[in-house]
């Protein structure tokens, strides 16, 4: 197959039925939130640990006995305080030494041990959930090629592959470990033997490992597909990778350049939008968009070598028409959603409203010591820009939220608590209340109901799992529920939208003129 007919095979299948192979994308957006949720249950542990031990209450009473009457820290700007600190090093040695009582009475070997257990266990969570996850990805995207329904054959895949991918990134990573180990202790003993001959060495070794490492990223890239489309051992896959490449170098090569090309010119636009304050949206399309295209590119070039695809036909409907019918349905699915469940939307906003008053409370010894300014996070602030960022990551909270709760509802509930926390102490360590307040009204009217929504998915998502998780929901029911939270993300995306632009280039605003 060409690059031209397969690059027409993978845009067909993503505008064929998207919501039947996208909810396995917004999964692997969800798995971060879904590892870190270990690290929240540690530093909650910490919390009680440090209340129950009376440590907390020490480091309270240390806090009120500090002078803060001249805090170095006045703005959000940390060069106003390395100005200060350099300005004033004897008056920051003593600030410094007025912290250490509360630093001492924060440690403890419990404390620490709870935090590094919560690591590991993060680590841990992010690399199987990555394996399922994509197991599941690379499941659906075979099952569209060959006319199936996607996400069933993605939750099967999950099921059954999640291993295999986990070896085949293992062997991935060893493999460029020993690639880079063997060539450092070459140099190293070139080195020791004779420093010119230590500089030819490593030019040499530097070659010959950039060119292994690439053949090793070409065969690792192919074998993914090789599990699902020959449902292969991780040494089956590898194998049947290296056969397709020695095969159809021209295909191998020209899935290369364009995986190449698309992450140098994400790359590039997230760069210039990072500079100014806007990558997230980028993080974003490259995850829901880019990863699906790139993984249908190389499945369909090795499902073709295998004859073992058939892609679909482009639909009919213009891309516009599609893409105002998905915004149409989007936003009726997720009302639907909302009018079905209204206890889960109120324990949702209980809990974000709960954190954000225990927030609040757990803030007030540090007021004054750590202030925040809403203008100082406002300065230099650009329009067209922040609306992009603002949009970008709260919809990529929203989706990790809602799918993040198919692991038992937990991450989800945790999430929200997180927010509601976080907003809480923020709120309460502001040194402008009246200003915070106006700046958050105007767009946290769509902005907070679109999270309580997400949230609530998320707690609906939780049973839906722990039913299929029992065998009282099938498969086909599963792959249901996933294809309507889909759709209930994008009306989220709607109302998040809509509070991105007000946020954007109206709330930094109108409030300066009374305030």
């Amino acid at each position: 197959m060409d690059l031209s007919t397969a690059l027409n095979a993978v845009t067909a299948t993503l505008r064929r039925r998207p919501s039947d192979l996208l909810p396995f994308y917004l999964l692997g957006t969800a798995v971060p939130m879904i590892a870190r949720t270990a690290g929240f249950v540690a530093l909650a542990a910490v919390f009680l640990h440090l209340e129950l031990s009376g440590r907390l209450a020490t480091a309270r009473e240390a806090l009120a006995d500090l002078d803060v009457t001249a805090p170095p820290i006045e703005s959000e700007d940390p060069t106003a305080f390395e100005e200060w600190a350099e300005a004033n090093p004897d008056a920051f040695g003593e600030w410094m030494e007025g912290l250490l009582p509360v630093f001492e009475a924060l440690f403890s070997p419990t404390a620490v041990a709870l935090i590094v257990g919560g690591i590991v266990a993060t680590v841990l969570l992010g690399i199987l959930g990555y394996a399922a996850v994509s197991a599941g990805q690379m499941s659906a995207v075979f099952a569209r090629l060959r006319s199936e329904r996607g996400l069933t054959a993605g939750i099967a895949g999950v099921r059954k592959h999640w291993l295999t991918f986990l070896g085949v990134y293992l062997a991935e990573l060893l493999l460029w470990l020993g690639v880079i180990g063997l060539a450092t202790v070459t140099v190293i003993a070139a080195v020791i033997v004779d420093p010119l001959l230590g500089a030819v060495v490593g030019l040499g070794a530097f070659l010959v490992g950039f060119v292994v490492l690439v053949a090793v990223r070409i065969l690792f890239a192919f074998a993914p597909a090789a599990v699902v489309v020959d449902d292969a051992g991780v040494v089956g896959a590898v194998s049947g990778a290296g056969g397709f490449v020695r095969s159809n170098p021209a295909d191998a090569a020209a899935y290369l350049v364009v995986a190449i090309g698309v992450v140098v010119g994400l790359s590039s636009v997230a760069s210039a939008l990072a500079f100014l304050g806007g990558g997230a949206i980028v993080a974003l399309v490259s995850a829901v968009l880019v990863a699906p295209a790139l993984d249908l590119l190389k499945t369909v070039l090795y499902g073709d070598y295998r004859d073992a695809v058939a892609p679909v036909s482009p639909p009919e409907a213009r891309l516009r028409d599609q893409f105002s019918a998905g915004l149409r349905r989007g936003w009726g699915d997720m009302t639907t959603f909302v009018r079905a469940t209204p206890g889960l939307h109120l324990l949702t906003l209980a809990v974000g409203v709960g954190a954000g008053v225990l927030g609040w409370v757990a803030a007030e010894p540090f007021v004054g010591t750590f202030p925040t300014s809403i203008e100082a996070r406002l300065d230099g602030h650009v329009p067209p820009v922040a609306a992009l960022e603002f949009f970008g990551n709260n919809w990529t909270v929203a989706i990790s939220t809602a799918f993040a709760g198919v692991a038992l509802a937990v991450p989800a509930i945790t999430s929200v608590a997180f927010n509601g926390l976080v907003l809480g102490a923020v709120a309460a360590l502001e040194e402008n209340l009246d200003a915070l307040v106006a700046f958050v009204v105007p767009h946290g009217i769509f902005e907070i109901p679109a999270l309580v929504v997400a949230g609530a998915l998320g707690l609906h998502l939780g049973v839906v799992g722990w039913r299929a998780f029992r065998g009282r929901l099938s498969r086909v029911g599963f792959a249901d529920e996933l294809e309507r939270a889909f759709w209930v993300t994008m009306g989220v995306g709607v109302l998040l939208a809509v509070a991105a632009l007000i946020e954007g280039f109206f709330s930094p605003y109108y409030w300066q003129l009374f305030l």
